[in-house]
């Protein structure tokens, strides 16, 4: 028979692992959820990482990779010990859907490597997020880029003279979500200023050009920029009345870069629309 000592030490031993196990299933030290996502419930957070800057590559709508810098989180989260398996699908659906809510797009999921890419843009702020599944833990990489912003505001007299003086003016404060061609609302005082000039010259015949960066594969960005500048063409003809012959799109990807696409600046001044004097 076991002496009253020994009882003791085996249930101290016992309730000590119990502690140690408990606490081994508390969130790291210095960790928090991202303001953008709650956790699955019953997870805890195992890894945690908070960079000022970094870079992260994610999976674009072209489904190759695409390096993304800005202020970078990374979380693993795993399962707690008895808490109920939600299955990895559900994970990424239900990741997907929260910020899907506050209008947010999925560029990339795919269920053989059981892999998202959200992106959102909201408060000055493009957002990219990346959740890997399994049934009993996920991995988020966010990183949070700052959307350059566009000091000189398109301006119907100062393109009128550019493109008298040149034959073409780019025209930027035009924006479209990541792999998109749908026209934001932000863009509705560019778009303004260029039937403002339209109007004011009524043999004006134009060639409206989309252009890209060089972060997505040729082909894809082809067919893009030639979506972007139908969709200015059909936003100037059908918000603001000029004659849809006046205007023809084309998109020409990233053949006519104005600076080098090695920087996230670069990027920005060659993601463009052109006007081109017919």
């Amino acid at each position: 028979m076991k002496s009253v000592t020994a009882v003791f030490f085996s249930l101290f031993f016992v309730l000590a692992g119990f502690g140690l196990s408990a606490a081994a299933e508390q969130d790291i030290k210095g960790s928090t959820d991202h303001p953008l996502l709650s956790r699955m419930p019953g997870f805890f957070i195992s890894n945690y990482e908070n960079s000022e800057f970094n870079s992260y590559k994610f999976i674009g709508q072209d489904k190759k990779p695409v390096s993304i810098e800005g202020h970078k989180y990374y979380f693993i989260y795993r399962l707690k010990k008895g808490a109920e398996e939600p299955g990895e699908l559900k994970i990424r659906r239900n990741i997907q859907d929260a910020l899907k809510k506050i209008g947010a797009n999925v560029v990339f999921d795919d269920n053989f490597n059981k892999a998202s890419t959200i992106v959102l843009q909201k408060e000055g702020k493009e957002t990219w997020v990346e959740v890997r599944s399994y049934n009993n833990m996920y991995k988020l990489a966010i990183v949070e880029k700052e959307i350059m912003k566009q000091e000189v505001v398109a301006n119907a007299e100062v393109m009128g003279k550019d493109i008298n003086a040149t034959g073409h003016v780019s025209v930027y404060g035009i924006y479209f979500d990541t792999g998109k061609s749908e026209i934001k609302p932000e863009s509705d005082a560019a778009i303004s200023e260029i039937a403002k000039l339209i109007k004011s010259d009524g043999a004006l015949k134009l060639y409206v050009v989309g252009h890209t960066d060089n972060a997505g594969s040729f082909d894809f960005y082809m067919k893009l920029s030639k979506d972007l500048a139908e969709a200015v063409a059909k936003a100037l003809s059908g918000k603001h009345g000029i004659d849809a012959g006046r205007l023809k799109p084309y998109g020409v990807a990233s053949l006519a870069p104005v600076t080098s696409n090695a920087t996230e600046d670069g990027k920005a001044k060659n993601r463009r629309v052109e006007l081109v004097k017919q």
